[in-house]
């Protein structure tokens, strides 16, 4: 299997893609009652912040091959 990068912004997207589908689950099993517009902030909460995250990872990543030496 091929090594890829590690992008800490889908990681951070995905959890809280993960965590609208689980408040979905959890009132579909009829386990609590969930307004169908509290998934929105939490959505749009996460995409937001794995666009910064995704950001800033990419600010360190190239900042640190710039400093590397041209030899690796």
């Amino acid at each position: 299997m091929l090594r890829h990068e590690f992008q800490p912004g889908r990681l951070v997207a995905g959890a809280f893609l993960l965590l609208a589908a689980m408040i979905y689950a959890g009132d579909a099993g009829g386990a609590w009652e969930t307004p169908w517009f509290v998934v929105i902030p939490v959505v749009t909460g996460g995409l937001c912040l794995a666009g910064a995250v995704g950001s800033l990872a990419r600010h360190v990543r190239s900042r640190r091959s710039r400093t590397a030496p041209e030899g690796r």
